[in-house]
């Protein structure tokens, strides 16, 4: 199945080779999870602050159970600070 990734901010590099722009199409195995799929592409927990699927926040504690689908969008943004 095929997903899009979308990384923001510095976990852009993270991106494997032929992202475009912040984004990149995954083919992934049926019932990989979130927390699977961004162990897969070498994101560290610690980075990952705030995860939609499909423009639905996912909190924290979904992240490892909830399953992907084909044609799903996950986008990843980092902790940020300021003031």
């Amino acid at each position: 199945m095929k997903i899009t990734l979308k990384l923001y901010a510095l976990l852009s590099r993270y991106l494997p080779a032929g992202a475009e722009g912040n984004e990149a199409v995954l083919s992934l195995r049926e019932g990989i999870t979130v927390g699977e799929a961004l162990e897969g592409v070498g994101l560290p927990a610690k980075l990952v602050h705030l995860i939609l699927v499909n423009g639905v926040y996912l909190a924290p504690s979904e992240r490892s159970g909830k399953v992907l689908a084909d044609g799903d969008a996950l986008a990843v943004w980092p902790p940020v600070a300021g003031g």
